[in-house]
């Protein structure tokens, strides 16, 4: 069950795909001290980071992205997640702090974000429901997170 907080980070998730129209929220957790969520760019990749595999990526021959225009440096087609997640973190930081000076949330010492994300490129349907299945799961095994806390207020 999210409190307040929970609630406002789930909030700030979902208004990802208002930001950003490229982006599809799909499975996440909230939990006391984490966030697991999947981002689907609807855009997707350039090809050239595509499995040399024509099964999986049958336009990997250089033809135009969705825009058509091709696409020569690398680089990732959609919005930069680096920038998704950073407006996210901003987002749901702010809010928080409203939280604390508004509504009695409890402060947090230091920053509320880490500095950092871990990420992982999901490559097939197999892969995208391993991972949904482990976030679907996460809360059940909290007790045994290395970061495990109990915190009676959330």
């Amino acid at each position: 069950m999210l409190n307040d907080a929970g609630r406002m980070v789930e909030k700030w998730y979902f208004e990802l795909e208002n930001k950003f129209p490229d982006i599809l929220c799909d499975g996440y957790v909230i939990m006391p001290n984490h966030f697991h969520a999947i981002i689907i760019n609807a855009v997707g990749a350039d090809l050239r980071v595509c499995p040399n595999d024509l099964r999986v990526c049958p336009d990997q021959m250089g033809g135009p992205d969705q825009m058509g225009e091709h696409n020569k440096t690398g680089e990732h087609t959609g919005s930069p997640l680096h920038r998704v997640v950073q407006w996210f973190k901003t987002m749901a930081t702010n809010e928080y702090i409203r939280g604390v000076k508004q509504n009695g949330w409890q402060p947090f010492p230091g920053k509320l974000w880490q500095r950092n994300y871990w990420e992982r490129i999901i490559r097939d349907e197999n892969e995208l429901n391993r991972i949904r299945e482990y976030i679907i799961n996460n809360p059940l095994n909290w007790h045994d997170d290395e970061h495990y806390v109990w915190i009676p207020y959330l």
